[in-house]
Parts: structure tokens; sequence; C-alpha cells
């Protein structure tokens, strides 16, 4: 299969989209990193416009616009509000200092929130076509006031407490996230005018579904909650006239951070945990026509003094359309994608063991099954001769079959070891309650570094085979985590190759004892030598480029924000090395400057799955791709925070199909991939991917196309299509 070409290496166009671009004298040579960010939400905003999807995934676009730009505000905007406040002038990458920073992002915050609010009108109005309609109070007959009036009387009004405004009573807290309504009510006996506040517990729906059989017309019909209050506020108020109403959400400083002595990592979290939803008020949203006496009353008491300030017309909490998203209506969804389960497990009877020590495989997510890591772990858990299980947990989500094979293991009297992350945002509560659960069935929890996060994917099985024992392995580039596995493109590694089992041992005890690891065989360690390989990875396609040899480096990953990291690809560029990057969020890193990046492209994949693994490959001497490339699998993006502050593995792929897989099926099929990606300018902006007279879908590919290693021998190789670069235009 042959598909979008990439330019001769002598053309301008090898290097970008747009022709080269050059350095102002005062210009810097890095992006910020908050408005790359705020450039990749704009990108995920964008497919809710987008006509080619179905209405729902629009939708679920949009909403997911939403809860990214809540968790933007809530950690990276609260940390730059914290260092202004405090002083701190110490600038980002490209110079700015928090103050100026925040002026930036504020001044894009309100274009974003505008076209959230613009796209959600049109959303709602094809809704309303496709028969939901969403807050059309217009359409509610007379059943359907009949049973939203007796829902709000007895499911509503028994849980919501008013409280009053005044000397008396204490403004009432309004945690991170919160919605409250604010009422003006006069008095009837006395005409006194009282203000009172409505918190709306999170526990209640953000929207209530009329059922069908009161509707009377065909269609669902969902009435936001907070519509349902000020409708029926009368009930509330007795002996009160309401002469206005408002709408408002708080979002909080989120962000956490430990002493670096803590003495009891559990006990700190839990405080910590209390203190995130207590914490300073980042983000205030109001309806616009919020009462101005109201709206007083509401800055004040909050202490609204560094936060922004967003007035709407539209709907407050975008992120809770997430909601009306699970209706009922598959035409409206992308078709259903059931994962393969590989052929070459299969073969084995579904013995994850026997598969693996006939030789190497790599498991793609989403399109192979996460049944098959779940399966790892249970094996290992039912096996007698499994004596020993070590894993990692980052992320496992709430309903974790992980976690629960592990028990099973430990009740089952093998040695189980856990390393489990606290420091893993917004997942710090879920994890403290699996470490209980796992340390109460006998397993050895242990909690890494106090200031560095254990962000690795790594599980190893001992099991005892004849007179010795064999390590089998799982390298993942993402969590142990069975809903994110469903939308996230990863790479699950399983090998039984000694020199990689011995290696995992000696991370697990540099992870629970702080036994530094020495003479590594295989695999790279942050922050012990991760970096180290890389620069001496990049170093090497140098010193090819000089010497006149094929030079190219291609690298997958999340974010790419390490100054020293960039300058080195900066350094391959100058030296004439081909460098392709798909980056899907932050990129810090200029391209197409020339004298700088001339010879660097940057591209990013928004589509129906999250792109989530990394991949790192150096073309080693030879054309790229081939079968001499050196290839790497890692947790870690290429970001300071991984490479000097988190425990991280970077592991080479020697296994000739796996390999293939990596570098010439997973990551030539992102760099060819037309229809869902973007090119990052050489001023920060991002411009679709021109469609060509063959569009290619690396999603849709992955989707109906089997993986090379996971293959089995039942299936011809003619089976997987032959993915090829076209350079200069021709195959």
């Amino acid at each position: 299969m042959s598909t979008a070409p990439i330019p001769n290496e002598d053309s301008p166009a090898a290097a970008g989209a747009h022709p080269f671009a050059r350095l102002g004298p005062e210009e810097s040579p890095y992006f910020n990193r908050e408005l790359s960010w705020l450039q990749f939400n704009q990108r995920v905003l964008a497919e809710a416009g987008n006509e080619a999807y179905p209405l729902l995934e629009r939708l679920r676009f949009l909403s997911i616009s939403g809860s990214n730009l809540d968790e933007f505000m809530m950690i990276r905007v609260a940390g730059l509000v914290g260092q202004a406040q405090r002083g701190i002038g110490r600038p980002s990458i490209d110079g700015l200092s928090p103050t100026q920073q925040l002026a930036a992002i504020r001044e894009t915050l309100s274009d974003l929130s505008h076209r959230q609010q613009s796209i959600w009108r049109i959303l709602r109005d094809a809704l309303a076509e496709a028969d939901i309609h969403v807050a059309a109070e217009e359409r509610l007959k007379p059943a359907a006031h009949k049973w939203l009036k007796a829902y709000f009387l007895e499911e509503i009004l028994p849980i919501i407490t008013p409280q009053a405004l005044d000397p008396a009573h204490p403004f009432p807290f309004v945690q991170n996230g919160g919605l409250g309504l604010l009422f003006t009510l006069t008095r009837d006996s006395d005409r006194e005018q009282i203000i009172e506040m409505v918190l709306i517990p999170s526990a209640l729906p953000r929207f209530v579904r009329v059922p069908d059989e009161v509707t009377a017309e065909n269609g669902a019909l969902y009435i936001a909650i907070a519509s349902l209050i000020q409708r029926y506020a009368a009930a509330l108020f007795p002996g009160f006239t309401i002469q206005g109403d408002g709408l408002f959400r708080v979002l909080r400083d989120s962000d956490i951070e430990i002493e670096e002595e803590a003495e009891d990592l559990v006990r700190t979290f839990r405080s910590a945990i209390q203190r995130r939803r207590r914490g300073q008020v980042i983000q205030l949203e109001l309806e616009e026509d919020f009462d101005p006496a109201a709206e007083e009353v509401l800055l004040e008491q909050l202490g609204v003094n560094e936060a922004a300030v967003i007035k709407t017309d539209g709907m407050i909490g975008i992120d809770g359309l997430a909601e009306i998203v699970g209706e009922d209506r598959p035409d409206l969804k992308f078709d259903a994608y059931s994962p393969r389960f590989p052929e070459r497990i299969r073969e084995h009877d579904g013995d994850a063991f026997s598969a693996i020590r006939e030789k190497d495989i790599v498991i793609h997510h989403p399109y192979e099954s996460f049944e098959v890591v779940v399966d790892f772990i249970r094996q290992a858990a039912a096996d007698p001769d499994v004596v020993a299980i070590k894993q990692t947990l980052y992320r496992a989500g709430s309903q974790s079959a992980v976690i629960n094979a592990l028990i099973e293991a430990a009740e089952a009297g093998k040695s189980v070891t856990a390393v489990v992350e606290l420091k893993a945002r917004f997942d710090e509560e879920q994890n403290l309650k699996w470490a209980s659960k796992l340390e109460r069935a006998g397993v050895q929890v242990i909690y890494g570094f106090t200031d560095w996060k254990t962000h690795a994917k790594v599980a190893m099985v001992v099991r005892r085979e004849g007179s010795s024992f064999r390590t089998y392995c799982h390298f993942g580039t993402g969590n142990y985590h069975p809903v994110t596995a469903k939308i996230y493109t990863d790479l699950s590694f399983f090998t039984a190759d000694p020199k990689l089992g011995r290696d995992a041992a000696k991370m697990f005890n540099f992870v629970t004892g702080y036994v530094e690891p020495h003479a590594l065989e295989r695999i790279h360690i942050a922050p012990i030598d991760l970096r180290q390989e890389i620069y001496a990875r990049i170093d090497a396609e140098i010193a090819n480029a000089q010497k006149g040899k094929p030079a190219a480096i291609w690298m997958k990953c999340n974010q790419i924000t390490d100054q020293g990291m960039i300058d080195r690809l900066y350094a391959a560029s100058s030296a004439g090395v081909r460098v392709e990057l798909v980056v899907r969020g932050i990129c810090c890193l200029r391209p197409g400057i020339a004298g700088l990046s001339e010879n660097i492209r940057v591209k990013s994949i928004i589509g129906r799955f999250l792109e989530h693994s990394r991949i790192y490959a150096f073309a080693n001497g030879a054309a790229m791709p081939s079968a001499h490339a050196a290839v790497f699998i890692s947790s870690a993006d290429l970001m300071g925070r991984n490479l000097d502050r988190r425990v991280e593995t970077l592991i080479p792929i020697h296994n000739r199909t796996v390999h293939d897989q990596v570098l010439q099926q997973v990551l030539l099929a992102n760099m060819l991939d037309t229809e869902q990606s973007w090119w990052c300018n050489a001023d920060g902006s991002y411009s679709r991917v021109a469609p060509e007279d063959k569009p290619f879908n690396c999603h849709r590919y992955f989707m109906t196309n089997p993986s090379l290693s996971g293959r089995g021998g039942s299936l011809e190789a003619g089976a997987v299509p032959k993915l090829s670069l076209r350079r200069g235009g021709t195959a």
C-alpha cells in the first residue's frame, strides 16, 4: 500500500507544510507550553465541528474540550496564578513571565469559550433535528410538566438546601467544580430583599431525561438540573417572590503539593486531597444575565481576585454534555468496534505464557483486546508454577480487573508486589482505596519515591519451569486501565527475554528499595540514563549525517517541552538529519525555521481514538524505515518531568516481527495519516493536512487489519497490507 508522499530530502516542503520562516531578533526559538496546550484543545474542539463525524461523537468532542479546559485551569493556570501571587518571575521556555503568560492565556480563553458556545448552539439545533432535545422547555407538554414537578418535589427538593446570604449565615463553601444558583427574593410579608444560595449537589445528574412515556413528542427530552430548580423554585421559597436568579460554577486550584520530607505519604495525600477541594478560586462562570446585586456578593465572598470570570449566554459547564452522549442512539455514534483477540494467543489455546515463550508479541490497543493484559495476570494468579508477580500501578480505574487478579494471586499464596503511585493526578483517592484493598489481601504495597512519580508501566511474572525460573514481562506505553484501554492507542509488549527480565527486576528493586540499578543490559530508566540514551541516539544520527550516511529520526509522543531535548533535535536538523515528529498535544519545538529546524516536521493526530503510545526510532545508518533502525517504546514523553523527575522506561525492540510492527506498521501509519492530521506551523498555529487523491486514516487502517506480531500462522503474510513511503511523489 502506497500512501502520502514524503518529499525528497532537498525539497523545501520536506521541513513543513509551509515555506520556511525566519526568527525575528526578538522571537523565541520555542513555543510557550501553555499556549501550545490551548492550540491542542482548539484542535479537539475543531473535531466537534467536523461534519464527517456522527452527531453524538461531535458532542463528545465538545464535552472533552470542556473537561480538558477545566483541568488546564485547575492545574496549569492555578500554578501560574500562585507564582504571580508569590512574586516568582521565573520565565517559561519562551521567556514569558507568569503574569505575561496569564494575560496571553486569558486572551485565548475568551476566544475558546466563545467557540465552544457557538459550536454548542449548532449541535443543539442538529440534535433537535435528530429528535434529541436539550434544554428545550418550549416542548414541554402538560404530562411532562406534571412528571417534572413530581420529580423535583420527590427527588430534588429533599436534597437541596437554600441558605440566606446575610451576616447571620456564613457564606457556604462552594466545592471545586461546584454548580450553584443565587436567587434574589422579596419577602411578601415585609418586602425585604434577601439573597439565597442553592448549591447543586454533585450526586445529582447535570440533566434530567423525561421518560418517553410522558413526552408528547417522539425523541428524547433533556432538562438541565439547574433549569429544573429554577422552574420550580417557588416550592423552595414559599412566602417569597422571586425577582431574579442566576447560575454559576466554580473551579479551584487542584494541584497537590507534597512536602519533600513527608514522613507518612498515605496520610499526607489523604489530607492533600481534602485541601484540593478547598483550593483558591481560579475560574468563575456566570450566566450573562446574572443579577448584578447577587454577582457582587458572589465575587466578594469567593475572593475572586486573580480568577478568570467568564460570562456566557450559553451552556455553563460544557463538560456536563457527556451525559447526553450516553443517549441510546447508535445511528448517531461511530459504528461499534470490538477489539481483536490476537490470533497468536488463540493458537496457544489462550495460554499467554506459551505464546510469549514461543516469541515476543506486541498488542496494539484499542485495536487488540486489553483482555490479553488482564489474562496475563489472571493466568499468573492461577498457575501453580508462578512464584512471584511484580507490577507498577499508575492508573488502574475504578473497577480494575488487574487489581482483582493481583488480589487473587496473593490469596493463592504467591509473592505479589504492587508499586502504587499516589501522585497520579486526580486518581490519588482511587489509588489509595486500591492500595488498602491490596494490602488487606496480603499484597506487598510500595508507594515508591516521595519526590518522583513511578510512571513506568511494567509487570513481571516469575515462573518455575523445570529446574530453573523464567521471567515473563509486560512493558506498556499506557496504564493498566481497562476503560482508557478502549479509547487510548497504546502498545503492550510481552517478552520472555532473560535480559529484559533481569533489567525489570533491577527496576523494581530501584523503586522498592532505592537500589540504583547497575549494568543494565537492555532497558534505560529515567531519571538515571533514559535522557542520555536518547541524546546518544540523536548524536549518532548527527554523526551519520556528517559522514553522508542516511540519517533520520522518527518520534511519536504526547508532548515535547524539554529544552535540552528540543535543542538536540535542532542540532540534528542543522546537521541535515530528517526529523519527523507526531506530537498529539503540547509541542514547544518550532518546526520549519530556516537555520534552526528546516528539516523538522511536526504533526498532530486527533481522531476517534486518543493517540497515547510513545515510540522513538532512529535510522541507524540506513534509509528509514528499515530493519536496521533502532526502535524503542517508552512510558515517557519528552518533558522535563518525565526525563528527570519520574521513574520511566525506554525499551528497545529487537524481535524482528515486533520491530516491523512498531516501526513499519504503527509508526509509519501515523506518519502517513492524512484524514486526522494537523501540521504544526512555524508560528505555532496548526493547519489540517490537505486532502489527497488517496486519503489515509491510520485509525481505520488499524481497525481493519491484523497486527504483524499478533497474527497467527493461519494468517498469510499478505493479510496485512504493506505500507510504504513515496519520496518525491513516486512509490
